[in-house]
């Protein structure tokens, strides 16, 4: 029989008792901020649940885990404690289980409608690399500024390519992003100062990490499962005129920096695992460290939307699908550390541009105008790269036998640039 909550769940929320994402919220403005599992419309909130002494298990009947104001503490104690409270929030919240189910004031305490909370970072994030994955990105990339001859530099294919990023700069869904200034290539002498003219979206997913690991001790990629808490979906902000005048020699810098957003709900490894699937054949094979035993994606499809100032409704730019990634995500930490670096409970690994093998399936507008060159129809006005006062919004999720698997919304509206 299939898994059923009490909580009546309709079959199109992202949120069924088979996913129960994590995230960190306040009931109300002046509250302070905790840990809660999204269920349907609402949220269970953990400081509730572990005051009551309903984490009973061996680790977390100890801890203070869930009565902290990020999730941290809990990433850290690795997939023992994630699967002990995995099985009593779904034991709790099922239907069979009367413990809250049949108490009416702890329920009135604990469950609190997601349309009244407000969504905070659900950790403290030390670092920030952003990677380069998808071989569909990085071909059309190098298609248009490299030339057909040779799109995608040899390295490539043989390492993860990553920057590290700017962790101050990276916001919570619903966030609006001011219109970042900078230079861009010169134009009859000096070059561009102002506002930038290519202001980018960039659909990506991020990994989450748990335990990190000692400097000087790699983690071993089949391992590295391990180390990785969860996922969300990510906005990479991006401009690109910036970035194109700046990046040579040491690569993105304010073009990137200005801001990333991220979706409030951390959906975890358990919950996705229904939804593994065979990543694609690398050739050549990596290198002995970045060899997996089992070699896995997720089957998780994305759509990006943008809604134009002047519009009532969204359009639908594009669809794509994590499974398209050429490094997975167990690699992308691998190597992280093999050098030695060491990585903490928190930090945010970005996937890169999530591009498929299709022109409706490609990742950020670089590609879908084609630099500006083909520019989008947005219900009927033509859209090369972000305007001021658009809204973009990115989803996500997997589809279950009659339920979804998702990570709700990301989403950011520009502002214009600052005087």
């Amino acid at each position: 029989m299939a898994l059923k909550s009490f909580i009546d769940v309709h079959p199109d929320s992202h949120f069924p008792i088979q996913n129960l994402p994590y995230g960190v919220f306040r009931p109300r403005p002046s509250a302070e901020a905790r840990p809660g599992v999204a269920i349907g419309d609402y949220v269970l909130d953990l400081s509730k649940v572990q005051s009551a002494g309903l984490f009973d298990g061996p680790i977390l009947g100890k801890s203070d885990c869930f009565l902290q104001p990020n999730l941290n503490k809990f990433m850290g104690m690795g997939r023992p404690a994630w699967k002990e409270a995995r099985f009593a929030l779904q034991k709790l919240l099922s239907s069979t289980e009367p413990t809250l189910r049949d108490n009416a004031s702890l329920r009135e305490q604990a469950l609190v409608p997601l349309n009244k909370v407000e969504m905070c970072l659900p950790m403290v994030i030390g670092d920030y690399t952003d990677f380069f994955s998808s071989m569909h990105h990085a071909k059309n990339c190098g298609l248009m500024f490299r030339g057909p001859e040779d799109p995608i530099g040899a390295n490539w294919f043989h390492l993860p390519i990553a920057y590290h990023g700017r962790a101050s700069s990276i916001v919570i869904s619903g966030t609006d992003l001011i219109r970042p200034k900078g230079q861009g290539h010169p134009s009859g002498g000096s070059p561009y100062f102002g506002p930038s003219r290519k202001l980018d979206f960039e659909l990506e997913m991020a990994a989450i990490v748990g335990p990190g690991n000692e400097l000087g001790k790699p983690v071993d990629v089949n391992e590295a499962a391990d180390h990785i808490f969860g996922l969300v979906i990510m906005n990479d902000w991006s401009a690109r005129d910036i970035q194109a005048w700046e990046y040579v020699p040491l690569g993105p810098f304010l073009g990137k920096s200005f801001g990333t957003t991220i979706s409030p709900w951390i959906v975890t490894l358990d919950a996705l695992e229904p939804f593994a699937c065979d990543a694609p054949k690398q050739d050549p094979p990596p290198l002995p460290y970045l060899a997996e035993k089992i070699s896995n994606n997720y089957d998780i499809s994305l759509e990006v939307g943008i809604k134009p100032a002047e519009q009532k409704n969204p359009c639908i730019v594009t669809r794509s699908n994590l499974k398209h990634l050429y490094w997975t995500l167990t690699q992308q930490l691998a190597h992280h550390t093999i050098n030695g670096c060491n990585l903490r409970p928190g930090d945010l690994l970005g996937t890169g541009t999530i591009s498929g093998p299709e022109p409706e399936s490609f990742g950020c507008l670089l590609e879908l105008t084609w630099n500006g060159q083909k520019p989008l129809s947005l219900n009927g006005t033509a859209h090369g790269f972000l305007e001021d006062g658009d809204e973009v919004t990115i989803t996500g999720y997997c589809q279950g036998d009659g339920y979804k698997v998702g990570f709700g919304a990301c989403s950011g509206k520009i502002l214009p640039s600052s005087p």
